[in-house]
């Protein structure tokens, strides 16, 4: 959501990943939190949905890029 100030939005939204990847280091999921934030449909989210919504594919096996071709 554009009123949330963008590092407050990138931090819940690697929160969230945390969540999901216990395991990865939490600068790599903030890394991935800025990329999920440049996609102007998942901005528009509240960060824990926007995440979330990324994550479906990976929760059902199918891998996606960051940068779509």
């Amino acid at each position: 959501m554009d009123q949330i100030p963008e590092t407050e939005w990138i931090a819940a939204c690697a929160h969230r990943l945390h969540r999901h990847w216990h395991t990865v280091d939490p600068l790599e999921l903030e890394a991935v939190a800025t990329e999920i934030s440049h996609d102007r449909r998942l901005r528009t989210m509240l960060p824990t949905e926007a995440a979330t919504e990324w994550l479906k594919p990976v929760e059902s096996g199918h891998v996606h890029a960051l940068h779509p071709s």
